[in-house]
């Protein structure tokens, strides 16, 4: 199984009119289960500011296969061509999200010697939008400063809302997730634990092994964070 993430700068109209075109599995053969969102900057905002031209697909997959049929294949796709789309391996999860293998462990020091990603996928909970905003809020200003972070977007239609992270090393990646000389991430883990922000959540730690595509007329991984990917 393998996840990808994909973003696209494409016209408004086109922007609104891919929200409602999730892309199913019943039509995208080896397609596990996706989302689509409006991808916004992060940052310390307590609210977001989505795009409403940048548009953000995360999909899981049976294999590369079934990614490259859907990228050679699907209207989404096509729609989304003139962006950026990378492709994950898995490492490990805490929580559960659909397509994503119940078995795959949850050991911290699971990484790779090269670069890494993350995606924080919830399914919030509407009376727990307030404090999930702030929790985040200060979780993303810590992160769009901290060492090693090479880029990041949300993504988001509610109730679906994520993060994608790529980090120069998980190291650096787990110093910012579990370090306590700036706890904005662990606070915002505890405040969950305490009271739950979302119905369903999962983060998932991915070594990122291909890229293709431009946002802003550059590849936000970069290409020798990429390279040491695939030693």
């Amino acid at each position: 199984m393998i996840a990808s993430v994909h973003l696209a700068d494409v016209s408004v109209p086109t922007a609104l009119g891919l929200l409602a075109k999730r892309p199913k599995p019943a039509a995208n053969p080896g397609l596990r289960h996706a989302n689509i969102g409006l991808a916004a900057t992060l940052s310390a905002r307590v609210m977001p500011a989505p795009s409403l031209r940048r548009v953000g697909v995360v999909a899981f997959w049976e294999d590369d296969a079934a990614l490259d049929q859907f990228l050679a294949d699907a209207p989404v796709a096509a729609k989304l061509a003139s962006g950026f789309h990378v492709r994950l391996e898995p490492l490990r999860a805490t929580g559960t999200w659909p397509g994503l293998p119940e078995d795959l462990t949850n050991d911290r020091s699971a990484g790779t010697d090269g670069a890494a990603a993350v995606l924080t996928l919830g399914r919030m909970r509407a009376s727990q939008a307030l404090r999930f905003f702030r929790a985040s809020a200060k979780a993303e200003g810590r992160a769009v400063v901290a060492p090693g972070l090479v880029w990041g977007t949300g993504i988001g239609r509610p109730p679906f809302v994520c993060t994608f992270s790529m980090w120069e090393s998980t190291r650096a990646l787990m110093t910012y997730a579990y370090g306590h000389a700036n706890p904005e991430h662990p606070d915002a883990i505890a405040a969950s634990e305490t009271k739950p922000f979302h119905h369903q959540q999962a983060f998932i730690r991915f070594r990122p092994y291909a890229a293709a595509g431009h946002l802003d007329g550059s590849n936000p991984l970069a290409a020798d964070a990429l390279a040491r990917a695939g030693d």
